[in-house]
């Protein structure tokens, strides 16, 4: 797998992964999230390739406090291949490289397929209660 950052014509591979992996959500449009993506940090997007065809991403952000991981996606028949496990090694790298102390996530508690990988890749769950606030509503996009 060949690890680059994303670009522009990779948008319908991308949100049809994360239709395949079921990340998708009809609250999250994944074109806006996409875009928003793109506005801040853009490098910190990346995309694993098989010849033309994408077959993971991750998305990291890092705000000075801490970074965050967001949409680790494997197409399902890559999977246990290493390509999540590449791609997590190359964003935590650079993450590191920025300064960034700690590196955080979240899972939906159903998913426990991603909470073994996590766990095993050196994750620990945090005793902490995650919150959130919609301050610019998505249309449904699914």
């Amino acid at each position: 797998m060949h690890i680059r950052p994303y670009q522009d014509s990779d948008e319908a591979q991308v949100v049809a992964l994360w239709h395949a992996c079921e990340l998708t959500r009809a609250w999250n449009d994944p074109h806006k999230d996409i875009a928003r993506k793109l506005r801040v940090q853009r490098e910190l997007f990346l995309v694993g390739s098989v010849g033309d065809l994408i077959v993971a991403t991750v998305m990291a952000g890092y705000e000075g406090h801490r970074g965050w991981i967001n949409y680790l996606a494997v197409e399902p028949a890559q999977r246990n291949q290493g390509h999540a496990s590449a791609l997590l090694q190359r964003v935590e790298a650079l993450l590191l490289e920025a300064g960034c102390p700690k590196v955080s996530l979240q899972i939906r508690a159903s998913n426990k397929q991603a909470l073994a990988f996590y766990r095993h890749t050196g994750y620990l769950q945090d005793e902490v209660i995650s919150f959130g606030k919609r301050l610019i509503p998505d249309e449904a996009a699914i």
